[in-house]
């Protein structure tokens, strides 16, 4: 496959080319949740003139990566082997679903499609128990191991195999109001008629040096319109990627409004309290608008 139609800059384009063809040439601004969170900063980094502010929920932007270095510093295949020396040995999560079989994982799960996303929504959501999350101290692997198995996996897993021990019991799924079984049949069918590849190829393109070469043409750019971050505070999306919250805070963003973690949510913020997130929305996009 030709991954350059799934770096992050094609998206940019993709939006751009979207806003146009809806006859606009701005937009009061772009949100974006995990994935589109990494993708919605991109748009005002490129063209502040295009989208006016921005609106990210889970994931943190730290900022464009910077020019290389010849420090010495932890890369990411140093991680990986790290990761794989310990007791028990582990793996990111990203590095999984850049690989030839993650695909066919996902679309034919042992447990069956429906069962796999209902463990893999529940397990990341503020219901499941295990989700405390923390700041990590560093990008090491002693830290990494401290992110659920979502995030970082037991080694010789595959995604539905790590998550299925979070299965939630027949109860728990009946009382789940923000993720319902009819709601669920949808995603269900869509993926088994789509599978994951398209969405994983975003991950593959971003382990190569070339989309790295691309995006540091904006080495030291900051994000210069309003901008606003809402997670959850059982998310461990927050902290997965140690020090970018900070980043974000001190030196990504010149109008960075506010950081607001909402209660009672995990990584699924906008479904698990969407009445906390709209109201969050509204007043910002009304404040812009003064």
């Amino acid at each position: 496959t030709d991954l350059r139609e799934f770096g992050l800059l094609n998206y940019v384009r993709d939006a751009l080319a979207l806003v146009s063809t809806l006859g606009y040439r701005s937009v009061a601004a772009v949100v974006g949740h995990d994935f589109g969170s990494v993708v919605a900063p991109w748009c005002p980094l490129v063209r502040p003139d295009v989208f006016r502010s921005v609106v990210l929920m889970s994931a943190p932007f730290a900022g464009p990566p910077p020019l290389p270095q010849t420090s010495g510093a932890t890369t990411s295949e140093d991680l990986d082997a790290a990761l794989a020396r310990l007791q028990p040995p582990r793996k990111q999560y990203r590095r999984y679903y850049a690989t030839r079989e993650a695909n066919a994982h996902m679309v034919h799960p042992p447990q069956g499609l429906h069962a796999f996303l209902r463990a893999y929504y529940h397990m990341k959501s503020a219901d499941w128990p295990g989700n405390r999350p923390a700041p990590l101290s560093g990008a090491t692997a002693s830290e990494y191991a401290k992110l659920p198995a979502y995030y970082v996996m037991p080694l010789q897993a595959t995604m539905p195999e790590a998550v299925a021990g979070a299965m939630p019991s027949a109860a728990g799924i009946a009382a789940c109001r923000w993720l319902t079984e009819p709601e669920l049949d949808i995603y269900t069918a869509e993926y088994a008629r789509t599978g994951f590849q398209g969405g994983l190829d975003g991950y593959r393109v971003r382990l190569t040096e070339a989309h790295t070469r691309e995006l540091q043409l904006f080495a030291g750019r900051t994000v210069d319109v309003p901008a606003l971050f809402i997670g959850g505070t059982s998310d461990w999306g927050v902290h997965q990627t140690p020090g970018a919250l900070e980043s974000m805070r001190r030196t990504a963003f010149t109008q960075l409004d506010d950081v607001v973690l909402v209660d009672g949510a995990g990584h699924w913020v906008q479904q698990e309290q969407p009445e906390a997130v709209t109201k969050r929305l509204l007043s910002f996009l009304e404040r812009r608008a003064r």
